[in-house]
């Protein structure tokens, strides 16, 4: 089959990526892990995974089981741990793929050990109500038995000074207390910065990893590692009274340069980038115009006197900033990145 040049590339910095990483594993004296999850946040668990690895990372954290064979291939299996749990069906392949289980619920821990047990993470959940053994579901005979590496729990919190973080270390210190595993975590990226209390013996940073910047006294140290461009599909000028786009949301009030840039809600640039995106070529910003498209946006490029069909064109993509403009998570901005994009690392 050939191969045909993708119309839009992510250029992803892997200097950036070790960076950020040494940066969060220097806060404090616990090992420092990476959630890779949901394909390394967008960007490629493969490459990601590859990158940590070589520069010290030896725990890994995926969602699913499907995830963690993406990347069984790459480290030891025991240095994968998978976060969404297990069922019946999952067992064969776990025992196959050797990556580490994570318990939610009483019930899991029950299937664990029918399945004839082994190594295993046990989540509580000590504030966030999501995942995990909840504390009215806690009694020390529950874990009897059980080879518990890692007991973590996970803050909701974190990115805000909130009294909730507080209560949540007490709460999970006091679960420590009563069950014995090897390891203990609490802190996502934000946590990392809420100090070593909360560091425990391992850290699972995520969102800081990959740019984002999710506390503000992050920002002078996190690099950003994704950057956007996309290729100019067409270039033509447009009278002033025509409108451009669905639902003719924005008039040209003189004559218009406008180019149309293969990028689209499809492939994560959603619809509220419109009026607020921006896009540049040789240094010079320009401003997105008329609604997003699902393969196409439009951009008013009249300050651009040579720009033409073929030219490539950077997409702004600050995350923190982005997510200001735009009312979307960090999260979001990164982990919407879809497939078509090309991704290069640098």
């Amino acid at each position: 089959m050939t191969d045909f040049e993708p119309p839009l590339r992510l250029t992803l910095d892997g200097e950036a990526l070790v960076s950020n990483w040494r940066y969060l594993k220097g806060q404090g004296q616990a090992g420092c892990g990476a959630a890779v999850k949901a394909n390394g946040y967008g960007l490629g668990a493969v490459d990601v995974v590859r990158r940590l690895r070589d520069a010290g990372c030896r725990d890994f954290f995926v969602a699913h089981w499907g995830e963690a064979a993406a990347i069984s291939h790459l480290v030891a299996p025991d240095c994968i741990s998978v976060l969404n749990g297990i069922t019946a069906a999952d067992i064969p392949h776990i025992r196959q793929i050797g990556a580490i289980p994570v318990l939610n619920t009483p019930q899991q821990i029950a299937l664990w050990r029918a399945a004839g047990g082994g190594r295993c993470h046990v989540m509580l959940d000590s504030g966030i109500n999501r995942l995990g053994i909840g504390n009215e579901q806690f009694a020390a005979p529950l874990f009897e038995g059980l080879d518990i590496d890692i007991l973590l729990s996970h803050l909701a919190s974190a990115d805000e000074d909130s009294a909730q973080n507080s209560a949540q270390l007490h709460l999970f210190r006091q679960q420590t207390k009563l069950v014995k595993a090897k390891r203990f975590s609490l802190a996502n990226s934000a946590g990392i910065m809420l100090g070593r209390d909360f560091h425990f013996d391992l850290t699972r940073p995520g969102l800081a990893l990959y740019g984002g910047v999710p506390r503000t006294e992050m920002a002078p140290q996190i690099k950003p590692v994704v950057s956007l461009s996309s290729r100019i599909l067409q270039v033509r000028t447009i009278a002033a009274g025509e409108s451009v786009g669905y639902n003719a949301t924005y008039t040209c009030t003189a004559p218009t340069k406008v180019a149309t840039i293969s990028l689209g809600y499809a492939d994560g640039y959603l619809r509220s980038f419109a009026g607020k995106g921006s896009l540049s070529a040789h240094g010079v910003p320009v401003p997105i115009i008329g609604r997003v498209s699902m393969d196409l946006v439009t951009a008013d490029v009249t300050a651009l006197v040579d720009l033409k069909e073929g030219d490539w064109i950077d997409v702004a993509y600050d995350l923190p900033h982005m997510s200001g403009l735009t009312g979307l998570s960090q999260y979001e901005l990164l982990t919407n990145l879809g497939h078509r994009f090309g991704r290069i690392w640098k």
